[in-house]
């Protein structure tokens, strides 16, 4: 059998997680995968022989008791043949470590500088029931490098989106 067709299988998955935690009694894999997926005793076990039939799986007596627990080797396989395909998700997930650090950085410059995400922080009052105001922006409003709307002496310009009055649609 495939690793992927031992792998496909849900209840298998939920096994080698419940061992991925240590060896774990036979007894209680059972009590789990039976409340999850409410199959029978002997369905669970069959699902564990397969598992240790195709190498996923260990088991050794203890007493009266059968411990199972991961055999990594057929895992380290199916590591080895994703690694064709891990470079779909990789460089995503680089470029999210970077956007995550670029941020911690900014809010780690911030808050040694005092300011807030939207500018230095808001003055104090002296009224208790006053709320504190940001001070207003410079630069009168107007975005750097253009003129303003009107020339001394000049009619208002117009935008290039306005229409005269006498062109409009009627």
């Amino acid at each position: 059998m495939h690793a992927f067709d031992v792998l496909g299988d849900p209840v298998r998955r939920r096994t080698l997680e419940l061992l991925a935690g240590g060896e774990t009694t036979a007894g209680d894999i059972c009590a789990v995968i039976q409340r999850e997926f409410g199959i029978s005793q002997p369905a669970v076990s069959q699902h564990l022989k397969v598992l240790r039939l195709n190498g996923f799986a260990t088991v050794r007596p203890d007493g009266t008791r059968r411990l199972y627990a991961v055999d990594p080797r057929p895992l380290h396989d199916v590591d080895q043949w994703l690694d064709h395909f891990r470079r779909f998700w990789t460089p995503p997930l680089s470029a999210l470590a970077t956007e995550l650090a670029r941020g911690k950085r900014e809010r780690r410059l911030r808050d040694q500088s005092g300011d807030t995400p939207d500018g230095p922080p808001p003055q104090a009052t002296t009224d208790p029931n006053e709320r504190p105001r940001r001070p207003a922006p410079t630069g009168g409003g107007e975005r750097p490098g253009r003129q303003p709307s009107t020339d001394q002496g000049q009619r208002p310009r117009r935008r290039a989106t306005e229409v005269p009055d006498d062109r409009r649609a009627r």
